[in-house]
């Protein structure tokens, strides 16, 4: 029989992330800290919008862009928090989460042997999503030093003739990285000299607890080189709803859009009509969620100095990514060691890229009492392996 398979699918390495998962799903008493979603419930005024829209029959295809009155509340969103201005009828659509735009934009811009630069550590869908485009992925490697943060020399030192794509992850999973305006213009600066594009991931643009968010796209020159990729999992508790939206200039949405419409045809109609509400009456949500988040962000820093575990502070997202060098163990030794004696989940640095090994990601979005619990465990743990070290 031939071989029925791609070689290109069976060369992808599967999420390193997973197989913590399901261990800890058939472990009981065990505590995960590894799961990336909000452990709110998606506002109850959101989700009634949501059973209302049911109750009317919206059940049909909305256009393949998405609901006109979602795409008017995206286009008013972004440019009251973000002062960017997209054209609702051409240049904003509404996808599957964000991971959907992620993907469209990529095979939309991609032609076979382009490069596509990948700050890591970072989520792991860029560098699958960009290989199955036929790209050709160029890891940059950021430093804890540096706070995880882009430079502009690291990303010159990558740039090539066939560099095509800047894929900017912040803030930054797993890291909690962010980038503000003042590391953005040095960016910016390279990539309009180099001319080359950026996809900017701002799905944790609402959970940043230094300043307010800026993206790239509204820098001088930038907006019509950047596909600005959000979403409303993160913000407003609303993973399961599977809904996102990218922004971009009108010649890129249309190809992203073509993709679209053979791929999935449009986003849940559901989703879309509770969207909606979220848009227009959940910014005291939002903001609720950021205060208890960045509440336990605080509680979780501290735990960890106590401890004796070297943590720089992340100002983004809900991760913190301690590093754990000193153990002499391999990230995923590490995780797989404390799974097993204290029954905590943590996800090894080294799922997020080859330079994040040494570290582990450790998730704040659970409640305080499960976080003092979970903490403990590791607390104690720490203490033994400095025993055996002594």
């Amino acid at each position: 029989m031939r071989n029925p398979l791609s070689e290109k699918a069976v060369a992808l390495e599967p999420s390193g992330i997973r197989k913590f998962f399901d261990i800890v799903s058939e472990m009981p008493d065990a505590i995960s800290l590894g799961v990336g979603e909000p452990d709110f419930d998606t506002p109850w005024h959101v989700r009634e919008e949501g059973i209302y829209s049911l109750e009317k029959g919206r059940t049909f295809y909305t256009s393949n862009a998405g609901l006109k009155e979602l795409k008017q509340e995206i286009g008013s969103y972004l440019k009251r928090r973000c002062q960017v201005e997209y054209d609702p009828d051409h240049e904003i659509m509404v996808t599957v989460g964000g991971s959907e735009a992620i993907d469209l934009a990529l095979r939309a811009m991609i032609n076979p042997g382009d490069e596509v630069l990948i700050p890591t550590p970072c989520y792991v869908s860029y560098y699958p999503c960009a290989v199955l485009a036929d790209a050709v992925p160029v890891v940059i490697e950021l430093k804890e030093e540096n706070e995880f943060r882009l430079t502009a020399e690291e990303l010159i030192a990558h740039i090539t003739p066939k560099t095509k794509v800047l894929i900017l992850p912040f803030p930054n999973n797993p890291t909690g990285a962010i980038m503000e305006r003042k590391d953005l213009e040095p960016i910016a600066e390279v990539v309009r000299e180099k001319d080359i594009m950026v996809i900017t991931d701002e799905i944790y643009s609402e959970l940043t607890y230094s300043g307010n968010h800026v993206t790239i796209a509204s820098l001088p020159g930038m907006w019509e080189r950047t596909v600005l990729i959000n979403g409303f999992s993160k913000a407003y508790a609303m993973t399961g709803w599977r809904l996102g939206y990218t922004a971009a200039p009108r010649m890129i949405l249309e190809q992203m859009l073509k993709i679209h419409q053979y791929a999935i045809m449009c986003a849940p109609t559901t989703s879309q009509y509770a969207a909606v509400e979220a848009m227009r009456n959940g910014d005291d949500d939002v903001a609720m969620m950021r205060e208890s988040y960045d509440q336990r962000r605080r509680f979780v820093l501290k735990t960890l100095k106590e401890m004796g575990l070297s943590c720089f502070e992340p100002k983004g997202a809900f991760y913190v990514f301690p590093n754990i060098k000193r153990f002499g163990m391999s990230s995923e030794e590490f995780a797989e060691t404390l799974l097993k004696e204290e029954k905590v989940a943590v996800v090894p640095g080294s799922a997020f890229g080859s330079c994040g090994e040494g570290f582990i990601r450790i998730s704040y979005a659970y409640s305080l009492k499960a976080l003092k619990e979970a903490l403990g465990r590791v607390g104690r743990f720490v203490k033994r392996l400095e025993e055996k070290g002594k």
